[in-house]
């Protein structure tokens, strides 16, 4: 089914450092791919880049080439698995971790190259409540935040969220229990979370399923690869393609709005 003009924006972000947000990132980018949806992958990390380490890619250039005018998003996208393409970030690079409202703008207005050839862009944030990860969560349609059963991924994932509420007045989260022995943990993490924002904050969250805990992942990233592809029959990869097939049923724009310009003009308003 053609989606002209109307790119799905989604920001993987949590909080907490440690909780799966790259590999959630990688591996739903790869379950949309499989899906016939045409992915990009961001690496917001800006300063301390790993989506290329996760998969053992090489990338020659990178977002810093970018804002410096000396590439074209095009000229540094890397070809991951399947087809879904990196925009790689920089490691170790400290001004990116500080770019003002403008540069993340002229930084996402680089999409409107590639908008034709895109239905999601997938916005890995980094960790913590920086400017960066703010700028990010806030300017994408949907926000999925990775939470694990454990008290600091609860409260770094709650302070993320009582900001982006108080301050910038969102309302809506989506929430992903990963790392869980069954469904029914997930749930119950899911409620944990619930009961302390429905006590202290103005929000609504949307429970969108787990992934469980699973060695097919630690030996996949050992491997340098994705769990979807290196083990394609693992209890975290149908999963990975159950939560797929939920986001692809999540309503887009129906305005104008839904153009990457959508997520520019958050970004400027920021």
């Amino acid at each position: 089914m053609s989606r002209p003009n109307s790119v799905q924006v989604i920001a993987v972000t949590g909080g907490k450092g440690g909780v799966g947000k790259s590999n959630v990132s990688i591996n739903l980018g790869l379950a949309l791919t499989a899906l016939g949806r045409r992915v990009v992958l961001l690496d917001a990390d800006l300063g301390l880049a790993n989506l290329d380490v996760l998969l053992g890619l090489t990338a020659k250039h990178n977002i810093a080439d970018v804002l410096s005018g000396e590439r074209t998003l095009a000229e540094i996208m890397v070809e991951g698995p399947m087809g879904m393409r990196i925009v790689p970030a920089s490691s170790g690079t400290q001004y990116l971790t500080h770019l003002s409202p403008m540069q993340h703008a002229g930084l996402i207005s680089a999409f409107s190259e590639i908008s034709d050839d895109l239905d999601v862009l997938i916005i890995d944030t980094a960790a913590g409540i920086s400017e960066s990860v703010l700028a990010f969560v806030r300017a994408a349609q949907e926000a999925i935040f990775v939470v694990t059963d454990e008290p600091t991924s609860i409260t770094d994932a709650y302070a993320l969220m009582k900001l982006l509420n108080r301050d910038y007045d969102m309302h809506r989260f989506r929430i992903l229990a990963n790392m869980v022995r069954s469904e029914q943990e997930g749930r119950h993490l899911f409620g944990k979370l619930t009961r302390v924002t429905e006590r202290f904050l103005e929000v609504a969250l949307q429970y969108v399923g787990s992934i469980p805990f699973d060695e097919a992942v630690r030996k996949a990233v050992q491997r340098q690869r994705p769990v979807f592809e290196a083990y394609p029959r693992a209890k975290a990869s149908i999963a990975f393609r159950e939560l797929a097939q939920k986001v692809d049923n999540w309503p887009l724009p129906t305005t104008p709005r839904g153009n990457l310009e959508f997520f520019i003009e958050r970004l400027v308003q920021a």
